[in-house]
């Protein structure tokens, strides 16, 4: 039995380690048919590393997502080794530590801004770089966010950037709806991974899913949050765009 993405062409942004969704999504991808190409920045040497532990071999591309030259050498580059794409995974987000942790009402502008660029302003340009490699009958767009709608402990500007992330995403869906580009987020709870790691205090954050989600929530495990990913590029979500769906053992549809 064929996997629910074969024959598709997958351009995955963000595997940094082992325990990251991005990686998973990968390996998922792998397992259920895909051709994957990884992107990478700052070190692409570690996401070679990693990327070894996949069942198949995957090139890696450098790409700085603020980076004018490398969105436009993007394309040549992709077609060089797989021809084109069929969906896009944007699991990208960065902001500088004076911006996280506590520290929201002394945060500068131009560390909002830099968190802004990365992480959300980032899916536009991504999309647009990608957008020549898509074919006629049209793409699946997935990006990864952190649900915007509460102010969470310690996230701080990351919480502003992933609300402008969520509304990029449904503008993307917008605009390139005509040409059947789908474009979905993915919400998931919080995993032990390395941009997790960089926000001080985040197991205050996570405590919150020991004691409120419906479902039991593992940190340790991003398997669900690719699941989702993979669902979401695959063709069984035609007609579903500009989509938030939620995997975070239930806890976004909880109240007090």
């Amino acid at each position: 039995m064929s996997g629910i993405l074969e024959g598709k062409r997958i351009l995955i942004t963000g595997v940094l380690m082992e325990s990251s969704i991005a990686f998973h999504t990968a390996r998922l991808a792998q397992e259920q048919g895909a051709e994957v190409i990884l992107t990478a920045w700052p070190r692409p040497s570690l996401t070679e590393r990693i990327a070894k532990k996949l069942p198949k071999p995957v090139k890696v591309i450098e790409l700085d997502v603020t980076n004018d030259e490398h969105l436009a050498r993007l394309e040549g580059l992709v077609r060089d080794e797989l021809g084109g794409l069929d969906g896009v995974v944007h699991s990208i987000g960065f902001a500088p530590q004076d911006a996280l942790g506590g520290n929201f009402l002394n945060t500068p502008f131009e560390s909002v801004a830099t968190a802004m660029h990365v992480s959300a302003f980032s899916l536009k340009s991504l999309a647009m770089a990608c957008k020549p490699l898509f074919p006629a009958e049209g793409a699946a767009i997935v990006g990864l966010t952190f649900d915007a709608q509460f102010a969470w402990p310690q996230y701080d500007w990351m919480g502003p950037a992933k609300a402008a992330l969520e509304a990029t995403s449904r503008y993307l869906a917008r605009d390139l709806g005509k040409e059947n580009i789908r474009c979905n987020l993915v919400s998931a709870g919080p995993i032990g991974s390395m941009a997790a790691k960089s926000i001080p205090g985040f197991g205050e954050l996570a405590e919150v899913w020991n004691t409120r989600s419906m479902l039991e929530w593992d940190m340790s495990d991003p398997e669900p949050t690719g699941k989702g990913v993979v669902a979401l590029l695959s063709d069984w979500f035609p007609k579903t765009t500009g989509e938030i769906v939620h995997v975070d053992g239930g806890l976004h549809a909880m109240g007090a």
